[in-house]
């Protein structure tokens, strides 16, 4: 009866976290599924040392248990209070860091859930088959392989932990420059040399300090560049964000001007508005912003930038992903018009996969496509001749410089995707520094 009982609540609570989520987090329901298994995953690694903890004395089995369930007590602080009060008007430090901790929490518990399974499988495979377990004698006192096993899924979930909260606080704003020189074949000489500063997916509303993003404003205008193109994600959730910061981006300055495109979350579309008209006024306030900024935005259309006797496209479509719950927005016929004859086109679209399904093999030929959107997962490793990221898993072209031959064209033609600059959901980075991009065009060798 009791185990009924059981069943009954969390089928009852499931359906209400998911009117919940569906109502106050739109775009996050289709992650619903994978919010569950998580839970159930939780309660799985909680149950293998339930016997263990409770076997201590209460009050430091009270301790411990309230410590394990801290990251899903604040899912439901979220959830439970953002029915009360709508969860973008929280101040903006303590949901940082109260969806910091929760990412944490989840990924360093990943860990030990991983190990435990093994240690798992392997206890039912010799079950199953009747083996003997061999045991591995250390100073006389034995253990078996699936203790082991726990036991170094809690020594990686610690060490986990401690990482990303490490990168929480100290690497979030260790900002990177990349350098990259790309050749474009028939570059008229006027642009030879010309330098492209990009950055991308800033998140204004992740940021707790002006003086950080006036840091990379300095290394941007450092630089000394000709143009300088934001490949979008302005915002989180909605334009109030970026007002704070409004004289820090002011300050940024290139030769040519400044140019950007909307990422999928400048639309508005993470947040519940209480109407139509709502939604659109904050679209209104973000044309306004940019128009004080003196940023170019381009919706769909492109603008033809001339130095000396030659001339440069710079093209930009609105967000357009190949995942469902992204916009597709993006209309590259629309943008190209009038362009389609200059020498040398670049082409800011925010999600790679982009370019990949609508302009890699496009009929008219595109030099240099510079994208965003991915953010490197915040998260992996980068060396000379090897680097991974959980992005790679989600997107074939995740972070640098890739490559390809037009098919319908027969020249060559770049993707570059940037690693953002900001953070959305754990605020910090690991391995994936914050990005500024310099590109130098050059005429191709051949």
């Amino acid at each position: 009866m009791k185990r009924f009982l059981y069943i009954v609540v969390f089928v009852v609570a499931a359906f209400g976290l998911y009117f919940i989520i569906g109502h106050y987090f739109p775009k996050s329901v289709g992650r619903y599924p994978f919010f569950v298994l998580l839970f159930l995953a939780d309660l799985y690694l909680y149950s293998s040392y339930h016997k263990k903890i409770w076997s201590w004395k209460k009050i430091a089995a009270w301790l411990i248990s309230t410590l394990y369930w801290i990251p899903a007590i604040m899912v439901g602080v979220i959830l439970v209070g953002s029915v009360i009060y709508d969860f973008n008007s929280w101040d903006k430090y303590f949901k940082n860091y109260l969806v910091g901790f929760i990412l944490i929490g989840y990924v360093a518990k990943s860990v030990p859930i991983l190990f435990l399974a093994m240690a798992d499988v392997i206890r039912i495979v010799r079950k199953r088959f009747r083996l003997s377990e061999k045991k591995q004698k250390d100073e006389g006192k034995a253990i078996s392989r699936s203790l082991f096993l726990k036991r170094l899924g809690l020594i990686g979930g610690g060490l986990m932990f401690a990482t990303l909260t490490i990168g929480m606080f100290k690497w979030v704003f260790d900002f990177k420059l990349w350098r990259k020189s790309i050749k474009i074949p028939g570059l008229p000489d006027a642009l030879a040399g010309f330098k492209i500063v990009q950055f991308s997916d800033i998140h204004l509303g992740s940021w707790l300090s002006k003086n950080n993003l006036e840091e990379a404003v300095l290394k941007m205008n450092g630089l000394n560049p000709d143009v300088i193109l934001f490949t979008g994600d302005l915002v989180n959730y909605e334009t109030g964000e970026a007002f704070e910061f409004e004289e820090a981006l002011k300050k940024l300055y290139a030769k040519y001007g400044i140019f950007c495109i909307l990422g999928n979350h400048d639309y508005g579309d993470y947040k519940r508005w209480e109407s139509k008209q709502a939604k659109q006024d904050n679209m209104s306030r973000l044309f306004d912003f940019y128009n004080r900024l003196g940023w170019n935005l381009l919706r769909n259309e492109n603008f033809i930038l001339q130095r000396g006797n030659d001339k440069m496209a710079i093209i930009g479509v609105e967000n357009w992903g190949s995942m469902s719950r992204f916009q597709k927005y993006g209309d590259l016929d629309e943008a190209i018009q009038g362009v389609q004859s200059i020498p040398v086109k670049i082409l800011l679209s925010h999600d790679p996969s982009h370019w990949d399904l609508k302009v890699r093999n496009y009929p008219v030929n595109i030099d240099i496509t510079l994208s965003g959107h991915t953010h490197g997962a915040q998260f992996g490793f980068e060396f000379p001749g090897i680097r991974w990221s959980p992005s790679q898993y989600i997107y074939k072209h995740w972070a640098g410089l890739y490559s390809e031959i037009n098919k319908t064209t027969g020249n060559l033609q770049y993707l570059y995707v940037n690693r953002g600059i900001g953070t959305i959901g754990y605020p910090g980075r690991v391995g994936i520094n914050p990005e500024i991009t310099l590109i130098e065009l050059q005429p191709s060798d051949g």
